[in-house]
């Protein structure tokens, strides 16, 4: 115990490096722990994008493509879906909750999503967390109403009461505009750091309504064209969506269900449990996310590479302090316990002084980063793995703490005592 006091009284003496020292590895250790954090909550957050759904049902193609067109908005799909093939299955004595949905349309960029009031009833993201309106109320009777996502409204600046036109197709600039029908915007969500943000949500009738006077995906002209008002008193009922979304009484039932959906001889169709479909999607990224892990494994060992280097390059200032200790009775094991006890303690105050900033940072930033991303940084103690890579840390401390030791352990003390100029 002696030898770890002397250690702190010898830290003490050289306050202003080991202070330093200590805070590069604090910061390294801090980076280490929130990308650790940050990747562990994006990995739940992307699997939670869409949470107690149960199917996602689409035109049969791949999984992780009717998962990036009908969650993520990315892509198209490969066909339609018959409506009466929907009705059928939302009818299933399985089915608890039914959400169809429309796409193909944008505005300004941002997809377009013809659904139901059911979306906003039973759609659910994160941690079981329903979509809540920041403002106004969800699309009602008239067709022509649209509710923004928060992205949406931030980025386009519209409020309640705004015109908008949207535009045939998904690219970024449409020559194609539904002009003869505008929207009316009605609602805007809050923010959920989902694919939701970037959406506006139309009635799927008003979804049939501009397209009501196409054929062969080429608007009518001249007489054939149909007005707002007309559409309004017309039957809307669509014909055909992109997908839909179930969800069961029982969980029980989910792959008998879905067995039957991918059977179904009516039309080729596939059902897909958003989990597995995200897990495999997720996969396809690992690579990206080890190496931003392997990033920061770096950066802490550049932190204790900074301890080793100010260790090793106190050595000559402290020969004499050695060859005093060594004349005082302290045996050459002596003097490596005590190097090897500075290089720990300087890397334990920078895993507290580390995790201190941390928290201090998630604090700071655990509202703004869970509203604009979708992430949620909790405040909680070091997971398992974290504290062994803490205690990793601690251990590469103590090995790379050998080397100096190992230094001042054959230094003789008569090298001490002979101040070479």
């Amino acid at each position: 115990m002696y030898l770890f006091r002397l250690a702190m009284a010898s830290l003490a003496n050289r306050r202003f490096t080991a202070i330093l020292t200590a805070f590069a590895i604090a910061l390294s250790v801090c980076l280490l722990l929130a990308v650790e954090r940050v990747r562990t909550e994006a990995r739940a957050s992307f699997a939670s994008t869409i949470s107690g759904t149960d199917l996602i049902v689409g035109a049969r193609s791949g999984s992780v493509n009717l998962l990036l067109y009908s969650v993520f908005r990315i892509g198209n799909a490969t066909n339609n879906i018959r409506w009466d093939s929907f009705e059928q299955f939302a009818k299933n004595p399985k089915v608890k909750w039914a959400i169809p949905m429309s796409l193909g349309d944008s505005h300004r960029g941002y997809r377009v999503m013809g659904t139901t009031e059911a979306y906003f009833e039973h759609y659910q993201y994160g941690r079981q967390q329903h979509l809540e309106l920041a403002d106004g109320r969800a699309f009602a009777t008239d067709p022509f109403e649209v509710v923004l996502g928060a992205e949406v409204a931030e980025a386009l600046h519209y409020k309640l009461g705004d015109k908008l036109v949207l535009a045939h197709g998904v690219a970024a600039i449409s020559l194609v505009k539904h002009d003869d029908k505008p929207f009316t915007v009605v609602g805007i969500l809050k923010r959920t750091g989902t694919p939701v943000d970037r959406t506006l949500h139309i009635s799927l009738g008003g979804m049939e309504a501009i397209h009501i006077d196409w054929k062969n995906g080429v608007p009518a002209q001249g007489n054939g064209r149909i007005s707002a008002d007309q559409a309004r008193n017309m039957d809307l009922t669509p014909q055909a969506i992109t997908a839909f979304m179930l969800g069961l009484n029982s969980k029980i039932s989910t792959f008998a269900l879905q067995r039957e959906i991918n059977e179904f001889r009516g039309e080729p169709l596939l059902a897909i449990l958003p989990g597995v479909a995200l897990q495999e999607l997720w996969s396809l990224m690992g690579t990206a996310e080890k190496a931003l892990f392997v990033i920061s494994l770096f950066v802490v060992l550049t932190g204790l590479i900074g301890m080793l280097t100010a260790i090793l390059t106190s050595l000559n200032e402290r020969r004499r302090e050695m060859a005093i200790l060594r004349s005082v009775g302290a045996r050459p094991w002596h003097i490596a316990t005590l190097l090897v006890f500075e290089a720990f303690a300087l890397a334990l105050a920078g895993v507290i002084a580390g995790l201190a900033l941390l928290y201090i940072g998630i604090a700071a930033a655990q509202g703004y980063v869970q509203s604009a991303y979708g992430l949620y940084l909790p405040l909680g103690w070091p997971s398992e793995y974290e504290w062994t890579l803490l205690a990793g840390i601690l251990v590469a401390a103590l090995l790379m703490g050998s080397v100096p030791a190992w230094r001042a352990y054959r230094q003789s003390l008569a090298d001490g005592l002979s101040i070479r100029l």
